[in-house]
């Protein structure tokens, strides 16, 4: 996955918006962020961050059929950047890693794209614990969102989030969301079929970026 553009010019027509890195947003912090193409050199980082954040990413993630351990392995890491990036090139997904003043501290996954009369995606994304608190999660989704409607070239994003994780609901309002619905046992996390809130946005509900309306909140430096 190498070639990363940060452009303007219009969304190519099979894989719009790949392979490009956002721009870059300043934490109130003072840390700088932005999203870039997952690498197939991320395995490392993504492989650490994951087995120490066990306990918190097990419980709201889609289960995995081996152990915590074998998912994250290097096998693992390879059918799995070998599917994004096959995926990716086709334009049907797009993999981004969040990256904090240069450090691998997360991902975040534009899937499921689809052009024409549907013009949709769900966004997805997860982040590190001892990176949380500092408004990651809010700053990363924003760029997604942006990079979905401004870049892709999409006219409507949906996400779901788990009852007992409201931080992650939270997070997607900054960004705009707002509740369309509830997904009885939608998705099988942690050994279980589990409920979930269903959100959505359309591209054209706010005239300004959802990066802009982070620095409008308060939320980002300008």
């Amino acid at each position: 996955m190498v070639g990363e553009l940060t452009h303007k010019a219009a969304p190519h027509y099979r894989h719009p918006g790949w392979p490009e890195a956002t721009p870059t947003v300043t934490l109130l912090s003072g840390a700088r962020l932005r999203l870039r193409p997952l690498r197939w050199g991320d395995f490392r980082a993504w492989s650490d961050l994951r087995m120490k954040d066990m306990e918190f990413l097990k419980p709201v993630e889609p289960t995995v059929p081996t152990s915590w351990s074998e998912a994250h392995s290097r096998l693992a890491w390879w059918d799995n950047i070998r599917y994004l990036s096959k995926a990716a090139r086709k334009g049907s997904i797009v993999p981004l890693a969040i990256e904090l003043d240069g450090r691998f501290i997360g991902q975040l996954t534009i899937g499921n794209i689809q052009h024409g009369g549907i013009s949709d995606a769900w966004i997805g994304y997860w982040v590190y614990s001892g990176a949380t608190g500092r408004g990651v999660a809010s700053a990363a989704c924003a760029l997604g969102v942006d990079h979905a409607f401004r870049r892709i070239g999409l006219h409507r994003l949906t996400a779901t989030y788990l009852p007992s994780n409201p931080a992650s609901g939270r997070v997607l309002a900054h960004s705009g969301f707002r509740e369309e619905g509830f997904l009885r046992r939608n998705l099988h996390i942690d050994g279980k079929w589990m409920d979930h809130h269903f959100v959505a946005l359309v591209a054209d509900e706010y005239s300004t970026s959802a990066v802009e309306r982070l620095i409008l909140d308060g939320r980002l430096l300008r």
